[in-house]
């Protein structure tokens, strides 16, 4: 009888913590960009990988994210952590890039960032549309962390795919989900 009572609350605090992370946009958006993405439009030869990245109890759904792979003719490879913060209903996604290559998620300096980086960082509000998140960057805001952002870019995530647009010339990368 004991061991069935602690049972009966263990699956109670599951369920609710389940629900209360539902609710949580921040949980939400990170839990739709976990995963591996590939791209999907013409000249779009970009893998972008993102994982679960904790290294702050106050921001348990930060991802360390690596884009490569070619776009076009360039050569591109891009990692460092997204941060997401709760904003009322929107979620702020900050991006602090790491222009060390070899940085990964399991270097033992992830979550260290140079001065330079630090400065480099960028955000982006994202606000909840549909069954995903829609926002646009501030435009020459970004173009120290990936490199070529010097315009604004809308950005669309929804569960299976990604969608960056160019606000000025309308260029569009697309991803498809490649793997959770």
């Amino acid at each position: 009888m004991k061991h069935r009572s602690i049972l009966c609350i263990a699956a109670i605090l599951l369920a609710a913590s389940s629900a209360l992370a539902a609710d949580n946009q921040a949980y939400r958006l990170a839990a739709i960009l976990s995963g591996s993405f590939q791209g999907s439009t013409p000249g779009n030869n970009l893998l972008v990988n993102a994982q679960s990245f904790t290294s702050d109890p106050g921001h348990p759904y930060d991802l360390f994210i690596r884009v490569s792979g070619k776009y076009q003719d360039d050569n591109v490879r891009l990692q460092g952590v997204m941060r997401f913060d709760i904003e009322g209903q929107d979620v702020l996604i900050t991006y602090v890039p790491h222009f060390d290559p070899t940085v990964t998620v399991t270097s033992p300096n992830a979550d260290n960032f140079t001065d330079r980086e630090a400065s480099a960082a960028c955000g982006v509000n994202m606000k909840p549309r549909g069954d995903g998140f829609v926002g646009e960057t501030l435009g020459s805001g970004c173009a120290l962390a990936i490199r070529g952002a010097v315009s604004k870019w809308t950005i669309e995530i929804e569960p299976g795919s990604l969608r960056l647009r160019d606000a000025k010339t309308g260029e569009t990368l697309r991803f498809k989900r490649a793997s959770k």
